[in-house]
């Protein structure tokens, strides 16, 4: 009976989530490859192995495989020792910069991409560098994109790491370099790898980034699948390759998920303050200093591109934001497409939290049994799915797939919410997961014995702890949904648009004022999810998930 109670108690939990993914996920996704298998009514498996055996095909995909690993190489590389700096030194300005490096994973790939073309074109301050248009620029904005995974995800681990056996090591005779190789390094491989198959994941799924920084030259999957579903219109082509990437979503998605540690809760741990800077610290404050530049650089000659209206200082691009800009480029000012994005965004928010908060709370739960153990391991890794299927691949499949009855929602403001939703869900998720996991289960048993129920145990044993980090990731998510552009693109009404919308729509007309206005919008964008983050920073939260 008491397995059979916890049986149902699962199922309900899980209900919703499953519903909402089933509905809005899978069958966006399997609409599209749909399209792309029958033809005429036809199921027509051969012309898709056809198009994976085209020759540009294979060039997409090894440019895909080799720029991401290249990327996510560099981006371990230097986050390792920026983690060490930001997580474990004490120093003044050490939040601010955690803040400053995080900021440009919740900016629009497409803004990323504008900032890097006004860092390293001709008129930009490393022009001279010959870097725009080529695979070196790809890189250097794949990395400035995913370098704040690495040192947000390996610098909570190093954070909450127990010093004991490293200062062992060294009354031993061990010196700082051997501890770090044979104490350190292995502690924290899990995190290290999982935050490498992430950048890598992202790099692999980068749009706006390839997108405005290859040009013609270069294409990568993500952006392959953009061209034949919106220009080419080959559905098959663009569904072959959404299998080949979701394939490798789920493979990287289930290392992931091996490497993962989930904390023990009757395990007490050590927990190291920061400590001041060493003149041994100096090459990682040196490679910090190199993460904040890359960070840095590209932002500010954004600024200067705002700021600047023929040859001379001025805000007026500032105040073409409530126009509609040269030769009424929008049908609506900018100003109005940063409040439709606020409005987005808190329902994008409030959604993603209370479908998160169901996933932690049913993955996290002790399993009586190895059926119910294995569904959960399932229910966990169906819910991560959206953290890698392309964003492009998702909005296209809400537009083939939700525009008909009993699921019309075309003009359904929650269409958007929805989609900005699920691109938030993992991150939600995997916050929450080690916080509710590390919660004694004993605490919860103690309360139900006192008379507590299920309502009143969660507000008197995890809603103190859970807090926090609710609030720590329902303003990432809210900040991930003002940046969020892929998926949004393809559902957003012209009378309607989103600011990053309207950033790549005025980027896209001709004119000075126009781009302009494209590079003002963009510092407000900038602004408001740094403003974000930095009320994120404040609440100190250890991690945020996958970051």
């Amino acid at each position: 009976m008491p397995m059979r109670r916890a049986h149902l108690q699962l199922a309900a939990l899980a209900a919703v989530p499953v519903v909402v993914l089933a509905v809005f996920f899978v069958l966006p996704v399997a609409g599209m490859v749909h399209r792309g298998f029958v033809v005429d009514g036809r199921y027509d498996p051969g012309a898709v192995l056809e198009v994976l055996g085209r020759a540009r095909v294979h060039r997409v995909v090894r440019f895909t495989l080799w720029s991401s690993a290249a990327a996510t190489l560099i981006a371990t590389l230097l986050g390792l020792p920026a983690a060490f700096v930001l997580h474990r030194l004490d120093f003044p300005g050490r939040r601010l910069l955690r803040v400053v490096v995080l900021v440009p994973f919740v900016l629009p790939t497409v803004v990323v991409g504008v900032a890097l073309r006004e860092l390293l074109g001709e008129s930009g301050p490393l022009g001279g560098l010959g870097l725009d248009g080529t695979a070196g620029a790809i890189l250097i904005g794949l990395v400035f994109f995913n370098v704040s995974v690495v040192v947000r995800t390996v610098g909570a681990a190093w954070e909450g790491l127990d010093p004991r056996p490293g200062e062992a090591a060294a009354a031993l005779g061990a010196s700082p370099w051997q501890v770090l190789r044979t104490v350190t390094l292995p502690a924290l491989r899990p995190a290290i790898v999982s935050a490498a198959s992430v950048v890598f994941l992202f790099c692999a799924t980068a749009f706006g980034i390839v997108l405005t920084l290859g040009g013609l030259r270069y294409s990568s999957v993500e952006t392959e699948i953009y061209l034949l579903t919106t220009q080419l219109l080959d559905l098959q082509a663009a569904a072959a390759l959404s299998i080949v990437q979701l394939l490798a979503v789920v493979l990287l998605l289930a290392l992931a998920a091996r490497l993962r540690q989930v904390p023990d809760p009757t395990q007490r741990r050590v927990v190291p303050r920061p400590r001041p800077v060493r003149r041994s610290d100096l090459p990682a404050m040196a490679v910090t200093a190199a993460v904040v530049a890359l960070v840095v650089l590209p932002m500010l000659t954004l600024l200067r591109g705002a700021l600047r209206v023929d040859g001379h200082w001025s805000l007026d691009h500032f105040r073409a934001l409530r126009t509609t800009g040269g030769d009424n480029a929008l049908a609506v000012p900018v100003t109005e497409a940063i409040a439709t994005s606020w409005r987005i965004a808190v329902d994008a928010t409030w959604m993603s939290l209370t479908l998160g908060v169901l996933v932690a709370v049913v993955v996290t739960r002790r399993s009586t049994g190895r059926v119910e153990r294995r569904v959960r391991g399932l229910l966990d890794g169906f819910f991560m799915l959206p953290l890698g299927v392309s964003a492009v691949t998702l909005g296209f499949g809400f537009l083939i797939t939700l525009d008909r009855p009993p699921l019309d929602l075309r003009d359904s403001p929650l269409l958007v919410p929805l989609a900005q939703a699920l691109v938030a869900l993992p991150i939600v998720v995997r916050t929450l997961v080690p916080v509710l996991a590390g919660i004694d289960p004993r605490q919860r048993q103690a309360a139900a014995s006192l008379g507590a129920g299920p309502l009143r145990a969660w507000i008197d044993v995890e809603l103190p702890v859970v807090w926090r980090p609710l609030l720590a990731v329902a303003g990432f998510a809210f900040a991930v949904s003002l940046g969020e552009f892929g998926a949004t693109s393809f559902l957003v009404r012209d009378d309607r648009p989103t600011l990053p919308v309207v950033i790549v729509r005025l980027l896209g007309r001709p004119g000075a004022d126009n781009y302009g206005m494209a590079l003002a919008a963009s510092v407000v964008l900038a602004v408001l999810t740094g403003a974000v983050m930095l009320a994120v920073e404040r609440l100190r939260v250890p991690s945020l998930g996958v970051l």
